[in-house]
This record gives structure tokens, C-alpha cells and sequence, in this order.
């Protein structure tokens, strides 16, 4: 009878630890997956966040557009001059060897966070359901951005000064365009095609850009 119950008993803990093994491999497999995700949607956000500016600039199709598109290039450029200036490392310097703050994936986001959320509320109206898109929009871009801390590609820091400094520009740069542009581009012929002709120099030189940094790094992956 003791040797009954005792068989009893390594039969419960073999199955206890049974299920513990399954339980362990089914953890592992769901964070492996989420890490490969969250991987791949990182090296993919510049990209979604490109599509999602042209997909709104081709669906609006206006002037204010085509200053918004010139200032999401600026913004970054802004970026780019900023990170020479303060020259801080990133959390993980074999990872990426240049300047971390700020982190120009979040400015860029939060530019076209922000592009999102005025186009919508210009044509739509602010009201309750474009006030939850908004959010939405919003808590999209975060979780890009937080992507870049999650990934080390940048510290918490960088990635909260870049978003607000996206956020900021594009603010000031619409403001810009409502309060002094917009009477003097209606107005004047000359400012209509320095509007035009800068933008469309700005818009080239960012497809260079492009081809030159996103496409050919893109292949050098992979070849």
C-alpha cells in the first residue's frame, strides 16, 4: 500500500512537472514571437511612417500639404544637425555608431502623429470620433517609438526628447503656415513659386536621400 502511494505521488509531481515544461516552452515561444515582431515592426516603422505621409499627401492633395511634406524633411533635418551638436551616445553603441539624441525615428513620428491629426480634424471636425482616432493615432506612434528603446536602439531620453521635439515643429511649422504663408501665398505670385519650387527641391533631394541611405541599406542586408 506505501509502495502504491508513493508511486502515486512521483506519477503527480512527473505530471506537475510535465505541464510546468509545457507551460515554460509556450512562454518562451510567445516572447521569442513578440520579440520578432517588435524587431521586425521596428525596421519597418520609417517605412510605414513614409507610406502613411504620402498616403495622406496624395488623399489631400493641396498646398498645405506640400508644406507639411516640406516640413516633415526639415524636421528631420533638424534631427540630424541636433544629434551633431549633442553628440550623446547610444544606449548600445555597437549597434549604431552615430549620435542618439534625439532619436530622429520619434521626431519623424510625431511630425506625422501630429499631420494625421490636424488633417483629420480639418476635414472631419473635432468631435468624439475623431477625438478617439486621435488617440489612437496617438498611442501608435508611441509604441513606434517606444520600439527604439526596446530594441536599444536608443535611451528612454532620446526617444521622449525626439517625440516632443516632432511634436513642437509641427506645430510651430502649421502655425506658420496659418498665421504668415497662407495671406501671403494667396496674395503674391512670387511667394507661390518660391513655396512651390523649394518644396519640390526639398521632396527630390529627401528621394535621394532615400534611394541612397533606406533602399541600398535595405539590399546591403540582405546581399
Amino acid at each position: 500500500m506505501a509502495d502504491l502511494l508513493r508511486n502515486g505521488d512521483a506519477e503527480d509531481v512527473a505530471v506537475k512537472l510535465g505541464a510546468f515544461e509545457q507551460q515554460a516552452l509556450i512562454h518562451d515561444f510567445s516572447t521569442s514571437a513578440s520579440a520578432r515582431f517588435n524587431a521586425t515592426l521596428n525596421s519597418l516603422s520609417k517605412w510605414l511612417v513614409a507610406a502613411v505621409f504620402v498616403i495622406i499627401f496624395l488623399w489631400r492633395h493641396d498646398t498645405e500639404a506640400l508644406w507639411a511634406a516640406s516640413g516633415s524633411i526639415l524636421n528631420a533635418s533638424l534631427s540630424t544637425v541636433l544629434k551633431r551638436i549633442l553628440n550623446q551616445e547610444r544606449p548600445v553603441s555597437a549597434i549604431r555608431s552615430d549620435p542618439g539624441m534625439p532619436s530622429a525615428h520619434a521626431q519623424s513620428i510625431f511630425y506625422t502623429v501630429m499631420f494625421c491629426i490636424v488633417s483629420m480634424v480639418e476635414y472631419f471636425g473635432l468631435n468624439g470620433i475623431t477625438a478617439v482616432i486621435s488617440a489612437l493615432i496617438f498611442g501608435i506612434g508611441s509604441y513606434l517609438s517606444w520600439l527604439r528603446v526596446s530594441q536599444q536602439f536608443h535611451t528612454s531620453s532620446q526617444v521622449t526628447v525626439g517625440a516632443a521635439l516632432g511634436f513642437s515643429f509641427s506645430i510651430f511649422w502649421f502655425w506658420l503656415w496659418d498665421a504668415i504663408v497662407l495671406d501671403a501665398f494667396i496674395s503674391h505670385l512670387w511667394v507661390r513659386i518660391v513655396v512651390v519650387l523649394g518644396t519640390a527641391a526639398i521632396c527630390a533631394s529627401f528621394l535621394l536621400y532615400v534611394i541612397r541611405y533606406w533602399v541600398l541599406e535595405e539590399i546591403n542586408l540582405y546581399y
